[in-house]
């Protein structure tokens, strides 16, 4: 394997993020209860995750700033734009999977 520097892991994982965040972006037509569901994370853990670590280093960051950032907008206006109601069976199987922090 090749031997990366902390500071080239950083600026790798940072890229990978934002490549995600991008993605996730530009799918809209992808549900955050398909996304937990499937792979048991979605939008709001990323934006949840993003607060967490701020805070960690000291930053105060709200919950609608950390889910804009990820959103790129504000997160009811996400919602109008992209969000479907769940079919009954996507919710009951969030509900039989869904992590205790959730």
């Amino acid at each position: 394997m090749t031997e990366l520097s902390d500071d080239q892991k950083r600026d790798f994982e940072a890229a990978a993020f934002r490549r995600l965040v991008k993605h996730l972006r530009e799918r809209g037509d992808v549900q955050n209860i398909d996304l937990m569901n499937l792979a048991g994370f979605c939008r709001n853990c990323l934006s949840n995750w993003y607060r967490e670590a701020a805070e960690a280093d000291g930053v105060a960051l709200s919950k609608d700033a950390s889910r804009e950032i990820i959103y790129g907008m504000p997160y009811a206006e996400w919602q109008a734009l992209n969000q479907t109601e769940a079919p009954d069976a996507k919710k009951a199987e969030f509900e039989a999977r869904r992590p205790k922090d959730h």
